[in-house]
């Protein structure tokens, strides 16, 4: 399964990066692109796991830019 969800509050390109890259690691997480520009996420994971990616996602990126919210 692939979505597209609305970021608000993404600061700055370089956390974005990082955010980007800390998904990437979560076992299950099939692709992620983080555009600060769009501010978009972009998550592609298997449909059976895709909330408990989800889920791991929102708090990997809480921890680097605490100010961003994922508007699921």
């Amino acid at each position: 399964m692939k979505k597209v969800y609305r970021l608000e509050d993404l600061d700055c390109a370089h956390c974005a990066a990082k955010m980007e890259d800390a998904i990437r690691k979560i076992d299950g997480v099939q692709s992620v692109q983080v555009n600060f520009l769009a501010q978009k996420l972009t998550l592609e994971a298997p449909d059976d796991r895709f909330d408990g990616i989800l889920a791991e996602a929102v708090r990997a990126c809480k921890k680097i830019e605490p100010d961003c919210t994922i508007l699921v």
